[in-house]
């Protein structure tokens, strides 16, 4: 029985057993490699380095529209919408893939019972550390932006109407 804390690049656990907790440390690269599934851990790592450029990015632009001179067409609000939209969009896909890695593949037990022997340990709770809460706070941030946007005034680039002109083609085709 025991507790694990994971983050982005390593964690720590509590075990319980005997006649006392014995702490320990692990890291997913390279100790972990075998015992993890290493694809969606290189996909958590790429979604949130595109969510740190996007967002980067996005607070480059609100920077230099607020003090400076406001760019035109796709770094206006329609900039601000897109950089929102993918960086929230890859935040909620790093959540999503962190929590089913954690959840799904059975990760404290397989990280728990790591090079023992015939011990097997059971853990009581896991909890996500500093990393996975940064990124929750990112993808609520840029909700609200959005949110935000949307309540200024502006409209979102999807939801624009056409206008189309009435026009005669029957009309046209006769003469």
């Amino acid at each position: 029985m025991g507790e694990m804390q994971y983050g982005l690049f390593h964690g720590e656990g509590m075990r319980q057993c005997g006649l006392g907790a014995r702490p320990f440390r692990f890291s997913f690269f390279p100790d972990l490699l075998k015992v993890i599934p290493v694809s969606i851990h290189v996909n958590v790592i790429l979604f949130s380095t595109i969510l740190i450029v996007f967002t980067m990015t996005g607070t480059a632009f609100f920077m230099y529209n607020a003090f400076g001179k406001p760019f035109e067409t796709l770094h206006g609000p329609l900039g601000l919408y897109l950089l929102s939209f993918i960086s929230g969009s890859c935040g909620c896909l790093v959540m999503i893939l962190f929590a089913s890695e954690v959840k799904i593949h059975h990760l404290s037990e397989k990280i728990a019972n790591y090079k023992e022997g015939t011990y097997a340990y059971k853990t009581q709770s896991e909890k996500y550390t500093t990393s996975f809460w940064v990124l929750f706070i990112c993808f609520f941030v840029h909700f609200l932006n959005g949110l935000l946007i949307r309540l200024a005034g502006f409209q979102f680039p999807f939801a624009k109407s056409k206008d189309t002109e009435t026009t005669n083609v029957a009309a046209d085709l006769m003469y």
